[in-house]
């Protein structure tokens, strides 16, 4: 079992730069593939960042793409996401999210997820 805790969201002016940090626990965590998502008030959850488990390929949705960055080291059991160029509309509850599954990119197929960590860009 893979236990997941968020960290490193605050409040930043729109065009800075914030980055979360996701620790992880247990034996299965580099095998996973991990991902941040983000839930606005009154709007779905979205993914905004995945990682395979070796790190070698990532995937972005094109709101976000060019802005953000995701990256883990398997041998601390660390995620991160370095976000650039924050927009007011980035701001959102952000979420570390760990699945079983390769090339994993539905909320339902993660199956650990972080306590979230509010990001809010003031304009």
């Amino acid at each position: 079992q893979v236990q997941l805790e968020d960290s490193g969201g605050g409040l930043v002016q729109a065009g800075g730069s914030l980055r979360l940090s996701c620790a992880g626990s247990g034996r299965a965590f580099s095998s996973y593939t991990m991902a941040w998502f983000r839930q606005a008030p009154g709007k779905e959850r979205e993914g905004v960042a995945y990682i395979s488990w070796s790190g070698d390929s990532e995937y972005y949705p094109d709101s976000v793409v060019g802005r953000f960055t995701i990256s883990r080291d398997n041998l601390n059991k660390m995620v991160y996401l370095q976000m650039n160029s924050l927009k007011p509309e980035d701001t959102a509850m952000y979420y570390c999210a760990g699945s079983r599954h390769a090339g994993a990119r539905r909320e339902y197929e993660y199956d650990y997820w972080g306590q979230g960590t509010q990001v809010t860009v003031s304009s």
